[in-house]
């Protein structure tokens, strides 16, 4: 038990962010989640954030096989489960599923010393934690301070993803990303041609028990400007599906 709770709080704390030694290190943990070592492979660019069972990655690693993909998920045995998982499939398909892996750590405090500036091309927030009293609307993984910090490690040209099936939280993922200068909406045109945006719904296992139950979800995408956009008047970017 004692060893079990040394390596939890091992996993908890922030992998160090800097230059020398500290940013070798930070080097060698954003590689440690292809499995290789560093300096001789691409950089993550997709980040599942709160990755759950890992529904989504599992998907999205055969059509992106050249993107290197990592998911982040807080509870440990869930996280466990995740690496399992993608290790079972990768005996299953050699050759496959090598681009995808899991991270245990708590996105909301650490994710600034896994990713550089502008290195992400996708990021995903799938069915998060809804928080649903007001005094915790702060914890939610969508707010105002927590969103220039993902507009700072994407990409000119990135895509953020969110969808969840409690309409409040909707209105509060859309309002703080259409207020924010760095971020626009993607139109639904451009959606339909994306094949990451199309598996929102169903691909984890929280958005095929809403579709079980024949519930709403609310999907919102934006994409990472280059340069600061005026902003105007909030625009229709939330889509409901029954």
């Amino acid at each position: 038990q004692q060893q079990q709770q040394q390596q939890q709080q091992q996993q908890q704390q922030p992998i160090p962010s800097g230059t020398g030694n500290d940013g070798a290190a930070e080097q060698q943990a954003v590689a440690s989640t292809s499995g290789r070592d560093a300096g001789d492979v691409p950089k993550v660019r997709f980040a599942d954030i709160g990755c759950g069972f890992g529904g989504l990655l599992i998907r999205l690693s055969p059509l992106y096989p050249d993107t290197l993909m990592v998911g982040m998920e807080l509870r440990l045995k869930v996280s466990e489960y995740v690496r399992e998982r993608i290790a079972s499939l990768r005996l299953e398909h050699p050759g496959q599923y090598g681009n995808v892996s899991c991270v245990r750590t708590n996105a909301m405090k650490y994710l600034p010393n896994y990713f550089e500036k502008g290195q992400l091309t996708k990021m995903f927030f799938l069915f998060p934690d809804p928080h649903f009293k007001a005094a915790n609307h702060r914890r939610r993984i969508i707010n105002t301070t927590l969103v220039t910090e993902y507009a700072y490690l994407m990409a000119p040209g990135g895509w953020l993803y969110t969808i969840t099936d409690v309409e409040d939280l909707g209105n509060w993922m859309r309002d703080r990303l259409d207020s924010h200068p760095m971020f626009e909406g993607v139109s639904e045109e451009e959606l339909e041609k994306d094949p990451a945006a199309g598996l929102l719904y169903e691909a984890t296992e929280e958005g095929q028990k809403v579709a079980r139950n024949k519930g709403n979800t609310y999907r919102a995408v934006y994409r990472r400007l280059a340069a600061p956009r005026e902003l105007a008047a909030n625009p229709e970017r939330l889509v409901s599906r029954k």
